[in-house]
């Protein structure tokens, strides 16, 4: 069935028993019988512009005929006495109204989405008008009339414009509709593959640094057992050397895995986004996770600078990981304040909670690795990628990273992270920590 709707012949013979119908509700502007204004042509043009891959030269002509044909059977059932002939001449003329219509609008079919509103109503205005002369110019010859009367074509002007305008703006304003549909949902996937990139980038980055250790221990390793065989401890040796190899095949595996994730995660792209794009998303996210976790918590944003920056990915990985700490450190309610201050040559991104703040002796360790005030309700630690590592990537922008007290008499704690400007902005040349070559 749903296949039946969609064959284009089902649709033009629908669109075309719809006007017909539809042009059935109709006035007389004139004393004359001889034309008529219904809503045949409102509900052609708004069906037509909603399905522009329908030809409308053929959906013209079967309108035309289809409205022929019903036109000239309510006036010989109405008017007994009135010939075929009649009934012809007085209804020919509508159906190739509509012909005419179709194909004045099949020229710029495919730009309705691009004309500006105001001139596209323009244009289906003068589509009509010239759509009008023709019925009138065919009355005029089957019955003998005369179409030069200046008052009619005025008035034939005015109510096209106005019934053009009135149907362009419905389709306008669907349109505008759809297009905030689909931003709203390009946006939720958008949102989507920025968190899944960012949790990819702290994920990697932890991976990388993990590399770097397995390197230092596989060396350190095959250095004993060199040392272990030369004192000729054969039985420790072997030992260190099954250690040594069974770390590089941990690398290998590590090393496979690396791999995989940088497939994911494309550094090279030159693509560039603004830090209120980025605060934008990772508030949006840490809202979400707020809620999430039963907390009514307020999160406020100052932004005193903006830039564009192909280095969005670290930045929304960094702020999203000290908003979720903030998030974590406050209770069942309270506020998050979030800053972006210029600062010389630097930007500072300051993240400051309502929580119960961090005692002068955590704050010498808070950045060490492996640091954690996380537990489940097991006692297991949490699997974030933790402070020494948010610390490390803006480092890698060759910013840092503090905490600081909360002013006297109140609570909380605020992590104020400095970042070059130069090494924000777009061509700015920083070390990538995703460098393929490291």
């Amino acid at each position: 069935m749903r296949n039946w709707f969609k064959n284009e012949n089902v649709q033009m013979t629908a669109i075309a028993l719809a006007t017909a119908i539809g042009a059935q509700f109709k006035i007389n502007p004139f004393q004359e019988d001889y034309f008529r204004i219904g809503l045949g042509v409102s509900i052609l043009l708004f069906l037509l512009m909603i399905m522009p891959h329908l030809s409308y030269v053929k959906t013209g002509i079967l309108t035309g005929f289809t409205s022929f044909i019903v036109q000239s059977i309510d006036l010989l059932y109405d008017v007994n006495s009135m010939s075929v002939l009649e009934s012809l001449h007085d209804n020919v003329g509508a159906g190739i109204y509509y012909i005419v219509f179709s194909y004045g609008l099949s020229k710029f079919k495919d730009r309705f989405h691009e004309i500006q509103p105001l001139l596209l109503g323009g244009l289906i205005t003068c589509v009509d008008f010239s759509s009008n002369l023709a019925e009138l110019f065919i009355r005029g010859v089957l019955n003998g009339t005369s179409i030069l009367d200046m008052k009619e074509w005025l008035y034939l002007f005015v109510v096209g414009g106005l019934r053009s305008y009135f149907v362009s703006g419905l389709y306008n304003s669907l349109a505008v509709r759809q297009m905030r549909v689909l931003h709203a949902e390009q946006e939720k996937r958008m949102e989507q593959m920025l968190n899944v990139n960012s949790g990819l980038y702290g994920e990697v980055f932890y991976l990388k640094k993990s590399m770097k250790t397995i390197e230092g221990i596989t060396a350190d390793s095959y250095d004993l057992y060199r040392d272990l065989r030369e004192q000729d401890m054969n039985q420790y040796s072997h030992r260190t050397l099954g250690i040594a190899q069974q770390i590089h095949e941990v690398k290998k595996d590590s090393q496979r895995i690396l791999a995989g994730l940088l497939k994911l995660y494309d550094s090279e792209k030159a693509v560039n986004m603004s830090l209120s794009e980025v605060l934008n998303f990772a508030t949006k996210g840490n809202r979400k996770y707020s809620e999430m976790l039963n907390k009514r918590i307020e999160i406020e944003l100052e932004q005193q600078y903006d830039c564009d920056s192909p280095f969005y990915i670290p930045l929304l990985t960094v702020m999203n990981n000290l908003i979720a700490n903030a998030v974590e450190a406050i209770g069942s309610e309270g506020t998050i304040r979030i800053q972006v201050l210029e600062q010389e040559e630097d930007v500072q991104f300051v993240v400051t909670d309502s929580g119960q703040g961090v005692s002068e002796a955590k704050r010498n360790i808070i950045f060490e690795p492996g640091y954690t005030t996380k537990f489940n309700e097991v006692g297991i630690a949490a699997t974030g990628i933790g402070l020494s590592h948010v610390r490390d990537i803006v480092q890698s922008l060759e910013g840092h990273i503090t905490i600081e007290s909360v002013e006297q008499g109140g609570k909380g704690t605020t992590f104020v992270v400095s970042i070059p400007k130069r090494n924000l902005v777009k061509g700015a040349e920083v070390k990538d920590s995703f460098h393929r070559d490291e």
